[in-house]
């Protein structure tokens, strides 16, 4: 489990097409601090530790990536030099600073439309119909692996979702969404909550 809270900006050094994708992350950590077999959500998805090496500030760990997540994640994420949010799993005692998040991506989204507001930017994305009944006003949202809180929503006709976010200076700074522009593609996971909510909805009816 994952609490949304980036803690390190990682870089996509080298990918190796095996049985699966193996790809090697740069990231500031200490090496000594990376279990192999630990989970580390990269841009929301939570993955496995195979490898890992480096110095303290200079480290890197390596995951192997199967064509299922590449399939189901933003285009083009899985490449050199792109870079990722990071976060290691949740540990007893951590304080729990976004909420819950599982590190299992729900659907692509994409930027329809960012500009400034005020010190901030605004962020409007397009979801598709099937996380519609998900995403409401005030309620939470994972977006490439960074909890944020729901400003907004708006309905289309063809059953498809805008939302509103608003993306403070730290959080752009700290974290890739500063990087977003319109048509980016971005991974999105729902809140547990509203997902175990819209299924008892759904055994009422």
């Amino acid at each position: 489990m994952f609490t949304g809270i980036v803690t390190a900006v990682g870089t996509i050094e080298g990918v190796e097409q095996r049985g699966d994708m193996r790809v090697r992350i740069a990231c500031p950590w200490d090496p000594d601090r990376i279990t192999i077999g630990a989970s580390i959500a990269c841009a929301g998805v939570c993955l496995t530790v195979v490898e890992r090496g480096g110095e303290a500030g200079d480290a890197w760990f390596a995951v192997d990536v199967s064509a299922e997540t590449v399939s189901r994640t933003a285009r083009g994420m899985w490449h050199q030099g792109a870079r990722i949010n990071l976060e290691p799993s949740l540990k007893v005692g951590d304080e729990l600073g976004g909420h819950i998040v599982s590190g299992h991506v729900d659907a692509v989204g994409e930027v329809a439309n960012w500009e400034p507001e005020g010190d901030s930017m605004r962020v409007t994305v397009l979801a598709p119909r099937e996380l519609a009944p998900f995403i409401a006003a005030k309620g939470s949202i994972t977006v490439d692996g960074v909890s944020l809180t729901v400003n907004s929503v708006e309905d289309r006709s063809n059953g498809s979702v805008h939302f509103g976010l608003n993306i403070i200076p730290h959080t752009a700074e700290v974290t890739t969404l500063g990087e977003l522009a319109q048509g980016s593609e971005v991974n999105l996971e729902i809140d547990t909550v509203a997902r175990y909510l819209q299924r008892l909805e759904s055994l009422r009816a």
